[in-house]
């Protein structure tokens, strides 16, 4: 008899906490909306992570033996097409995570020579240093898709390695930040003006009701990732009791590190003198606040200046270190398993014949290549269409925030079509309440909706079309794709039978 080891509570809690908890989502969070973007992560937990997560785990436990992940869970609630289409959106949002990373790359690189970022005084035969940035950007997903193409998955193992220097930084940033206000006797970088400052942003960009609402999109993106835990009920001690209590502390431990991470960046960092600059953009922004984090310390433990900007440089350094690791590892992965799960798990009818086969290394090689020149091209697109640094990394970070909530519209809606089907076993429910299932269901897509839509829409009122278009471009562009790949599929199968029928 088989005697796996099956996953516990500590260790779901702890498989949870490393895939959604993200550091540089709270200096993000902190450089858009300070103090005040701690309760949107707070209102994002309870109205999108739990239900949306104990949903994903229903779709787990009773689709546990398929392959294809959400694929199969949307196939099975709504059908083939649908599936597809939406599963094709999910794989987009990979894909735009690798074009933006491909570019972010370099910052913890060049942080990591340098002590600070640099990259915006990087040129190359006279190009910009956005452009420069863009060229790099595509020699990595090029040379990371040669080697991964070829089986070398041994660079993945780095990212552990890249979780372990993060989960040190993390203790680092937190150690120092109390370390720092005690020695400055309580007193707060960014001063507390009341309630005022829990509610309005420091930035003059998120002034408007509009620009508040789409900053749920960043909150969202934070609590991102839960669909790759949904496969791993059947693996569990009493999935039914150990997924649902895993699920709610981590909810809690995850809401608390965010909003006390977000409140510790106040300690050590003055919104308007360290944020307010335009060098800092939101490639960087960890590596600027790990810096002045530094930089703080040494002030307030007395150091001279000189030491006291060796230890920002230090801290800076380390961050540049775990966050190249941590990006490295996680590209090595993500440019083959999301992709290969789903042409595995799909029907092979519905791609064309090249895509679907795969090489001596056990890869989807040609769909790799097809997918590294899609995001070369992107890449190209966007860093050559004429904009600053700070404004490639706004467009970027949209692109990415967009394109990760677009998914959830799918399996979020599949829900109810899902619960309506009496054959499945359900191991584990929770909601059993059609009506109380709808609410909570339009509750959720109301929240997602509004997100996606107001970070459409705030460019496009602000007459900054370059940044709308490239904000909603890809889910309609992947989403078009996949449609065409549908239809032609659909073509094939109905010449196939009529040849059938003509023998």
């Amino acid at each position: 008899m088989d005697k796996q080891k099956k996953i516990g509570l500590s260790s779901l809690i702890l498989m949870i906490f490393t895939a959604i908890y993200g550091f540089a989502n709270t200096t993000v969070a902190y450089d858009q909306m300070g103090y005040a973007s701690i309760i949107w992560y707070i209102l994002a937990a309870l109205l999108f992570f739990l239900p949306s997560a104990l949903m994903l785990a229903e779709y787990g436990s009773s689709f546990k033996e398929a392959k294809g992940g959400i694929y199969s869970w949307l196939a099975g609630s709504i059908g083939e097409k649908w599936a597809f289409i939406g599963t094709f959106i999910w794989l987009s949002s990979w894909i735009i995570w690798m074009l933006s990373t491909s570019t972010k790359v370099w910052i913890p690189l060049s942080t990591l020579i340098s002590g600070s970022d640099q990259t915006q005084t990087w040129s190359f035969l006279g190009l910009s240093s956005t452009q420069t940035i863009g060229l790099l950007g595509i020699f990595w997903i090029l040379a990371v898709t040669f080697f991964a193409s070829r089986g070398v998955s041994s660079i993945a193992k780095i990212s552990s390695l890249g979780g372990i220097f993060v989960m040190i930084l993390t203790g680092v940033f937190f150690v120092a930040s109390i370390v720092i206000v005690i020695l400055n006797h309580g007193q707060l970088a960014e001063p507390i003006h009341g309630i005022h400052s829990f509610v309005a942003s420091p930035n003059p960009q998120f002034s408007s009701p509009m620009a508040l609402l789409s900053f749920v999109t960043y909150a969202v993106f934070a609590y991102a990732g839960m669909e790759s835990m949904g496969g791993i009920t059947d693996s569990m001690d009493k999935p039914e009791k150990t997924f649902p209590k895993g699920l709610i502390i981590s909810t809690i431990a995850i809401t608390i590190m965010y909003s006390l991470s977000i409140f510790l960046w106040g300690i050590s960092t003055n919104w308007t003198d360290v944020l307010g600059k335009s060098q800092v953009n939101l490639g960087n922004i960890t590596y600027v606040l790990m810096n002045n984090l530094g930089l703080v310390l040494g002030k307030a433990m007395g150091l001279t200046a000189a030491a006291s900007v060796t230890m920002g440089h230090v801290l800076a350094r380390l961050t540049g270190l775990s966050m190249f690791m941590a990006y490295l590892g996680s590209f090595f992965v993500l440019v083959y398993s999301p992709l290969k799960s789903f042409i595995v798990g799909s029907s092979p009818k519905l791609w064309p014949a090249k895509m679907t086969k795969l090489n001596k290394a056990g890869m989807p090689g040609y769909a790799m290549w097809v997918q590294a020149i899609v995001v070369a091209v992107f890449i190209f697109l966007v860093a050559f269409g004429g904009n600053a640094a700070n404004e490639f990394y706004l467009i970027l970070t949209d692109m990415g925030n967009v394109s990760t909530s677009f998914p959830y519209l799918f399996l979020i809606g599949a829900f109810p079509f899902f619960k309506r089907r009496t054959d499945l076993e359900r191991p584990f429910e929770i909601f059993k309440s059609r009506l109380w299932t709808n609410v909570i269901v339009t509750v959720v897509l109301v929240i997602l909706v509004g997100g996606i839509g107001f970070t459409c829409l705030q460019p496009i009122l602000e007459h900054d079309y370059m940044t709308a278009f490239w904000t909603i471009i890809g889910p309609i562009f992947f989403g078009a794709v996949a449609w065409i790949f549908y239809l032609n599929a659909q073509k094939r199968a109905n010449k196939d039978e009529d040849a059938t029928s003509e023998d």
